[in-house]
């Protein structure tokens, strides 16, 4: 006898919808950072930046479960390649789109080329017991702590993450350690399942509140790849109106530097350090390749080198010079 379709897990879905949300809540703010109207680096640090994590680790997580629901019984062939001939695809042209848009930052592997990825790769781990694959999932998280080298500093590599300095990317979700997290998903559907909680979870009846967020997880990927050149065209045409103040590069490296120093030193320091690192960036002819984005294991290990002085100096009391004067067309 064969057995009866199994239900849809709403919760799932309401989930993935509660993501999203997520989602376009960080991509909004980020709009507004790109087009001047909040502080440069506002997104990159602190709590935000703690937030932008999460919003990455509960998608890729979710791709895990719903890849064991899909195939953890059967290899269903068919739905399997054409879901990741869409996600590959888009993918690939969130690449492209991006390339022209954005050379400096584009996407050459943001989170749909993660999950792209992470599908083949986890049907290796669909049959699996789930301590082994959270094991796995472990190894792979903690893999940037130790494994890091220069070997994979040549772009060839970068997919991987494990080059000595992280690529510069308005979106980079490479293997490790993020394939953790698609692995954690994975062994926490399969533990669900032995459980009985994937049923009971069926069973749960949603509310009517929950439809717009069910119908936005049951349809991510339109809704992903939609909402950001949405909100970028909102803010774009509110700039057109109201455009936002114009604050010179060096105003902005103060000011991003200055949000990064205060999750570690108090403010007084901060504003003394990012003074001198702005000075030393100037004086030694390094401040076009800082400002446009540059991201090389020779430019790191000068900055770290910078900063190491500039710490120094910090500490001790060393006068340092004051920091620039709002405004200008920089």
């Amino acid at each position: 006898m064969q057995q009866p379709p199994s239900r849809r897990i709403e919760a799932i879905d309401l989930a993935r919808g509660a993501a999203l949300v997520a989602m376009a809540i960080y991509h909004f703010a980020w709009d507004l950072e790109f087009f001047g109207y909040a502080e440069a680096g506002l997104t990159a640090h602190g709590g935000w930046k703690i937030f932008a994590r999460s919003i990455a680790s509960s998608f890729l997580f979710l791709a895990g479960v719903s890849l064991f629901l899909a195939h953890g019984e059967a290899f269903r062939r068919d739905a399997f390649l054409k879901r990741f001939v869409q996600v590959a695809g888009a993918a690939a042209a969130i690449s492209a789109v991006t390339f022209v848009a954005v050379p400096n930052g584009f996407i050459f592997f943001g989170i749909l080329h993660q999950i792209a990825l992470a599908s083949l790769l986890g049907l290796a781990f669909l049959r699996l017991p789930w301590p082994a694959t959270l094991a796995v999932a472990a190894v792979v998280v903690a893999a940037p702590h130790y494994l890091r080298a220069p070997f994979f500093d040549h772009p060839a590599w970068w997919w991987v993450g494990l080059s000595s300095v992280n690529p510069r990317s308005n979106d980079y979700v490479p293997l490790f350690p993020w394939f953790g997290a698609v692995l954690a998903g994975i062994a926490a559907a399969r533990l669900a399942r032995g459980a009985g909680l994937l049923d009971r979870l069926a069973r749960l009846p949603a509310g009517a509140w929950s439809r717009p967020l069910r119908f936005a997880g049951r349809h991510s990927l339109a809704v992903y790849l939609i909402h950001q050149p949405v909100l970028i065209a909102c803010v774009w045409t509110f700039a057109q109106v109201f455009p936002p103040p114009v604050e010179t590069r060096e105003v902005r490296f103060m000011s991003s530097c200055e949000r990064q120093c205060a999750e570690i030193r108090d403010g007084a320091f901060c504003a003394r350090y990012c003074a001198c690192m702005l000075d030393a960036i100037e004086g030694a002819g390094l401040a076009d390749a800082v400002f446009a984005g540059q991201a090389t294991a020779e430019l790191q290990t000068r900055l770290e080198d910078l900063a190491g002085m500039c710490t120094f100096d910090t500490d001790r009391g060393a006068p340092v010079p004051a920091p620039p004067a709002q405004g200008g067309s920089g």
